[in-house]
């Protein structure tokens, strides 16, 4: 864990905020890289499209664009000497915060949990529950 970047995932929530100011000063602390992640999931089905003039791809792509902007606005409020890379991915929350996580070799994933429970829980996917049960690195999730 000492020697892997701290991998950050976001959807610019307060509960991500939070997450975000614990993984970086884990990283201040391990002296390691920081990565923040966002995944913009892909708009299911075509007929979702059928009333739009514009494409899935096109509206994917404005989709994306619109998180770096929100990525740019959060980092410039960060109190931070670290180089932190970004990244943006396209799918399934889940399986890009893993593929992110493998590729990039990190030490821990630090999450945030929006602490749903009864029936909140069961109608919502629990990104980091699935996360923390999948990774093969250590995760720390937040609350």
């Amino acid at each position: 864990m000492r020697t892997g970047p701290i991998l950050c995932p976001t959807d610019f929530s307060e509960t991500a905020s939070h997450a975000l100011r614990y993984a970086i000063e884990m990283a201040n602390l391990y002296q390691v890289g920081f990565r923040l992640l966002h995944v913009v999931e892909q708009p299911l089905g075509d007929e979702n499209f059928q009333i739009l003039a514009i494409t899935p791809d096109e509206l994917a792509k404005s989709m994306e664009d619109a998180a770096a902007d929100r990525m740019r606005s959060l980092l410039a409020g960060l109190d931070s000497e670290l180089t932190i890379e970004t990244m943006i991915r396209r799918g399934d929350a889940v399986t890009e915060i893993l593929a992110e996580a493998e590729e990039s070799h990190v030490g821990m994933i630090v999450i945030a949990s929006h602490g749903r429970t009864g029936l909140s829980h069961f109608l919502h996917t629990n990104v980091a529950e699935a996360v923390a049960n999948k990774a093969a690195c250590p995760v720390l999730v937040v609350k």
